[in-house]
């Protein structure tokens, strides 16, 4: 079975110290806003990105590449969990969820 073809990525991951979910813009800093990321399109930077990530341990913690798709604003979650993620924690009232 031939390898699958590689879909664009977001690198995302959680901060370490207040636990929202973060993502990797394209200025290398990570920012709280999915549309701000950098919209990754080929393997061999996605991983390269997720080396440094993970390198960066006192900044954020459980860093992955999430599937994406381009948008008119900048990246769209290609799958449901990343767009649940985009609204913050569910556990409270307040925050990404009270505007969302």
């Amino acid at each position: 079975m031939p390898p699958r073809p590689f879909t664009p990525k977001v690198l995302t991951a959680n901060d370490l110290l207040q636990g929202d979910a973060v993502w990797l813009d394209r200025n290398g800093q990570w920012t709280r806003h999915h549309s701000e990321a950098l919209l990754i399109e080929d393997e061999g930077s996605a991983q390269l990105h997720l080396l440094d990530a993970e390198a960066r341990g006192h900044e954020v913690v459980g860093p992955y590449l999430a599937d994406a798709k381009p948008g008119r604003k900048g990246p769209e979650p290609a799958i449901r969990r990343e767009a649940f993620r985009t609204a913050g924690p569910s556990n409270y009232p307040h925050g990404k969820q009270e505007t969302a």
